[in-house]
Order: C-alpha cells, then structure tokens, then sequence
C-alpha cells in the first residue's frame, strides 16, 4: 500500500521536473512512512514518485518506481495483488525475480502481455502508472472496483497524475482552482461524484478503466477505455441456482477472499462494529488463523448511536482479541479540524469521524486491517431499498400532483414534532422496520413525495441538497449522474445496488476507508470486494439477497453457522455519528467560525444569506440540518488546508 505520483511534461527542464514530482512524494508521505524513490527520463519530460508503505517483502528488493527486467518498463503501484504468487509461476524463467513482492510481478506481466491484459488478471485492490520507455507511452490503470484512488491533471501542455489531489495541488497550474461542477456535486450527494474532482482540470480516474497518454513529438495524446464492468462481466444470471449450491458458492468465495488478504509480513487485524459484514470478515479470519484476531470498534456514550456491545459479544464468542474506544467530546473536538487535510478533497460523511478513530486505534498494534465494506450493496443490505420500495408502492397509487401539495403541506412541521412522530412509529412497527434518525427520514420522505418514478424516489433519499444551485454564487449547467447501467426486466432494488456499486461505494464508502487508514499509515483490505465475489453475487437471483422484505439473506444465512443470530440480528445503524447535536454542542464555535458571513463572502463560492439562515434555524432547533450543514463545513474546512486554490 502506497502513493505514486508522476509527471509528464516534454516541455519542463530537469530541474523543474524534479524539484515538481519531490514536492508532490512529499504530500503523499503519510501513505508510504517506509521508503521513497524517484525515476527520471528527462528526454521524454517524465518523473514519477513512490512512496512506500512495506507489506509485502519489507526488503530493497521491493523498492519503488520498479523496472522490468528487461528494462522496457517502469512502473509504480499502489496496493496489493492477491494472486501474485500465482502469476509469478507462469512470468518467464528469464525474469530474474530480486524478491518476492506483488510489484516485480507486475512489472513481469506487464512486459510479458502489456497494461490491460496484466490488470485484467490481477485479484486485488490496486492503481499504477506503466511507462513504456520503447513507445513514449504512459498509462494510469486505476482497479475494478475503484479501491484504490488515482487522479489526473492535465492540459494541452502537461499531466501530472497522484493518489491524492494534495499532491496535484502542488502544481497549480495544471490542476486549476476549485471546480463548480464538483462543488456542486459535492453539495447534491455529500461526495464529489463520478469522474469529477473539486479542482477544476482534474478528473479521476474511474474504476475499472485504462488511460493511455503518448508522447508525441512534444504532444501529449490523451484516450481511455473501459477494461472491467460489473454489467459486463456479470451478463449471465444463474436464476436456476438452488439455494444451497448458492450458500456453499457465496461461502467458498468469501473464504478463498478472507485468506488472500490474510497474507502479510506485518501485523494484521479487523474492524468490528457487530454487524453482518465485519461480524462475517472476522468469524472468517478466525477460522483460518491459528492465533486469536486483533479487532477494534468504536463506542459512543449516545446509546442511540452505540453499536460497541454489539461488537463485543461477537468479539468474545469468537474469541479475538479485542480493543474499543468510546468517543468522547475531545475526541470530536480533536479529530474534526484535521478533516479538511485528511480527506484531501471535500468529503462530508460524518461516519469518517468515528472511522478516523478507529484507525488511530488499529494502527497502534497492527499495519494492516480488514473491513467489511461492501456487503449492502452486493446483497441489498441496506434499508433504504426496502424503504424505497414500500414508499413507492403507496405513493404511486396517489396522482403526483396531490403528491406535490402534500409534500408542500409537510414543510412547516417542526423538527421536533417530526422526530415525534418518527418515534412512535418506531415504538409500534417490528424492530426490523425501525428508523435511525427519524426526524431526517420525516424530511427526506417530504422531499422526495413528488418523484416521477421509483429511480427518482431514490435519489431523493441520497441528495443532500436537491437543488445546490441555490447555495452557489456561481452559475452552472451541473452534470447529471443519475443515471446507471440497467438490466431488461431488472428488480428495482437491482437498480439501487447497482446506483450505490457504481456510484455510492467508490466515492463515498471507498474514500473514507482508503483516507483515514492511510493517514496513519494503517492497509485497509476489503475482502467482499473481490471482483470474483462481486461478480458471482451480480450473477445470482434477487432472492438470495432479499427475501420477506429483509436484506443480505445469503450473508444472514451464512452467519448464522457461525455466530448466533442474537449478537448480529437488528436494524442496521451503520457509522452513524450525532452530528446535528455536536454542531449545537462541542462543534458550535469552529462550525460558526468556518460559516462566518464575512468568510463566505470573501471566497465567493457559497451563498451567505442561505447559509446562514440554514445554520442559523438549526442552532435555534427549528429544523434539524445537521447533515446537510456538515457537507458545508467540509467544504469550508478543505478550503482552509487548500490555500492554493483560492
């Protein structure tokens, strides 16, 4: 696990190049503690940049940028391949392995069969940069399921490409100031979507794609293409399946999953929080370790909020070694003002609080940890499907201009009366069906009464704001990313998992875990995202993922062999933090500084009448905006660490 950089710039003098692509290895130092290196072909205008965190073969022999043996290829990799010994066998005999690390193997490969054909056969998490020194070609790879991160810059003159946009900030006029189609995007979903970055000439890379930039004759040749994709790869749908040859499928391919990512020269470990996906990572792991497992989980003193019980009672029947925090007021007051920097980008996820933690946490006695992300949306995990459903059942049935006027007759009940009524709603339904955070469902619900459709339904449960035109100073035409692949004759829920596989979990879930355990040099391995479990679980009936209305039934299924239904079976709380009470509470003076009328006016990006009066109807308890205010203080906060920008 690591951080790369590079530069390709045919028109920049050596010394230029070199003091760029140092001050960019630098900004990624957090991801790679162990070592660095640098390599130059100041003929074409190239430098790339390593930095290394050591997992794999912690000797020389696994230092970074790499060549291939026969000296066509350099490369640097951030991440892990899984299979690499498996590759190793069929390199050539002439390859002259120095070690035994992933990388020497990719390299090998990618002599042997090119970029595309090499990533096409890595299992693993991964993003690297090929540079053909015969051809004058570069390429960025970025993996299938966009695990690990990888940004480009470019103009018509240069590119420059990083792990994370801090780096890319160092060269300012490639990378451009703030982009208002991110801006946007950020202030619709919480994250910034899609291809998009905040910088306004820098774009990711997305998941499952090849960028290919030549050089020739001083210019640079730009082209990218798609070389994995879930609807792709996953046509066929074995709907015959009987249910036990399915479990037995699911099982084998968790387990073949959990055992790759247990090969380590460094201490390892697991996140817990008690629910299905980390309670079935670590009863995994147990099964194949000789040694107790290291877990972790965070607690918070808010029972509402509080998942640590859970997570202990499993810790225990599994018999790990187990080590949890509770979070207290100077946890939050400490961690939150270095978010803007750790994040690199505006992110505002405030689950990113309590996972900061427990990474700090992890990190004091292990190197690498497993976590059990992934699991929702490759088994229809998460309630709002259900809710989606349910809501859209009923409210079709009413004509969607009455849905309007009662949608507009909703917006003047309080935040208070709506968490009323949200509890005693929870207070009569099974526990099943209960809602966190009710008040903000009640809203959400008024929201999202007029869509047009249950797709619509959908994203108006995931908007943060609907419409954040109205929080910008600047116009813009903002791109639509509503948009998903589809399937003929696809479920519904179908069509939410793939939203939230294509959209939601790379930019959302995916980021939190790679920037919080890499800023403090912590591997986060996600085992439910192996491509191969992806794709079999896209293949399989929707009735092995829902089924009576609950979710994750194969993975409930599976469980249950192993841990008891008691410590695991309840509704899903997910990383939820009481943000909205902090920011009347402990956040209140920092919330009020970074929203300051003055500040907002001089940025000149957010408006400062609406934000104000949006933060100010909160602290008084009118309306609970806790959500929607933090995707504002993030922006501010990264505004802060990112003076280049402005």
């Amino acid at each position: 696990m690591c951080g790369i950089a590079g530069i390709l710039a045919p028109n920049w003098s050596p010394e230029q190049l070199k003091a760029s692509v140092m001050s960019m290895s630098e900004c990624l130092a957090h991801r790679g503690p162990d070592d660095s290196g640098t390599f130059f072909d100041d003929q074409a205008g190239l430098a790339l940049a390593h930095r290394r965190l050591s997992i794999i073969d912690t000797s020389k022999a696994g230092q970074q940028p790499m060549c291939s043996s026969s000296g066509r290829w350099v490369v640097v990799f951030n991440g892990e391949v899984y299979n690499a010994n498996e590759l190793r066998a069929a390199c050539s005999p002439s390859a002259g392995f120095r070690g035994h690390c992933d990388t020497e193997v990719l390299c090998e490969l990618i002599d042997s069969v090119g970029p595309r054909q090499a990533a096409e056969r890595l299992v693993g998490m991964f993003s690297f940069a090929a540079w053909d020194t015969k051809e004058r070609v570069l390429y960025l790879v970025r993996d299938r399921i966009g695990i690990k991160p990888l940004y480009l810059a470019s103009n018509e003159r240069e590119i420059a490409f990083a792990s994370e946009l801090s780096a890319l900030r160092q060269i300012p006029q490639v990378s451009g100031g703030v982009s208002a189609s991110g801006l946007a995007g950020l202030l619709r979903y919480g994250f910034v979507p899609g291809h998009l970055s905040i910088l306004e000439h820098v774009q990711k890379v997305c998941p499952g794609t090849i960028v290919k930039i030549s050089l020739k004759q001083a210019h640079l040749d730009i082209s990218s293409e798609r070389w994995w994709s879930i609807t792709e790869s996953s046509r066929v749908s074995n709907e015959r399946i009987d249910d036990q040859e399915a479990l037995d499928q699911i099982s084998l391919a968790i387990e073949n999953s959990i055992r790759d990512r247990l090969i380590s020269d460094r201490p390892i470990g697991a996140f817990l929080s008690g629910g299905i996906d980390s309670s079935l990572v670590v009863a995994g792991m147990a099964a194949l370790s000789s040694a107790p497992v290291q877990t972790y989980s965070i607690g918070f003193t808010e029972s509402l909020y509080d998942e640590s019980p859970f997570a202990r009672g499993v810790a225990r029947h599994l018999g790990t070694s187990h080590s949890e925090q509770l979070v207290t007021e100077r946890d939050v007051l400490d961690i939150v003002p270095e978010l803007g920097g750790m994040f690199d980008e505006p992110f505002a996820d405030s689950s990113q609080i309590p996972m900061s933690l427990v990474c700090r946490l992890a990190r004091k006695d292990v190197v690498v940890a497993l976590s059990g992300d992934g699991g929702d949306e490759l088994f229809g995990g998460y309630d709002r499907y259900m809710w989606s459903v349910r809501l859209w059942d009923q409210i079709s049935k009413i004509p969607r201009s009455m849905r309007r006027a009662i949608a507009l007759g909703m917006t003047p009940i309080p935040a208070g009366l709506a968490g009323m009524i949200g509890r005693a709603v929870n207070g009569v339904v099974p526990s099943r069906m209960r809602v966190l955070n009710p008040t903000d469902k009640f809203h959400r619900v008024r929201r999202i009464l007029a869509s047009r459709d249950i797709h619509e339904l959908y994203q108006g449960l995931m908007h943060c704001f609907d419409d954040p035109q109205l929080l910008m100073q600047q116009q813009i035409i903002e791109p639509d990313f509503s948009s998903v692949p589809t399937r003929s004759e696809e479920d519904p829920v179908e069509s939410m998992m793939l939203t939230d596989l294509l959209g939601y979990l790379p930019n959302d879930l995916l980021v939190k875990v790679d920037r919080t355990s890499m800023n403090v040099g912590l591997e986060a391995r996600v085992p439910l995202l192996d491509h191969r479990l992806v794709e079999l679980a896209w293949s399989l009936p929707m009735r092995l993922k829902v089924r009576d209305g609950v979710g994750k039934w194969a993975l409930r299924q599976l469980l249950q062999r192993q841990v008891p239904s008691e410590f695991w079976n309840r509704p899903k709380q997910g990383f939820a933090v009481p943000i909205g009470q902090w920011l009347r509470g402990p956040l209140r003076d920092w919330g009020e500084a970074l929203l300051a009328e003055e500040r907002l006016r001089m940025q000149g990006y957010l408006r400062p009448t609406v934000v104000r009066r949006l933060w100010n109807r909160h602290q008084s308890g009118a309306v609970d905006s806790g959500s929607a205010l933090w995707t504002l203080l993030m922006f501010q906060a990264w505004l802060d660490e990112s003076p280049s920008v402005r």
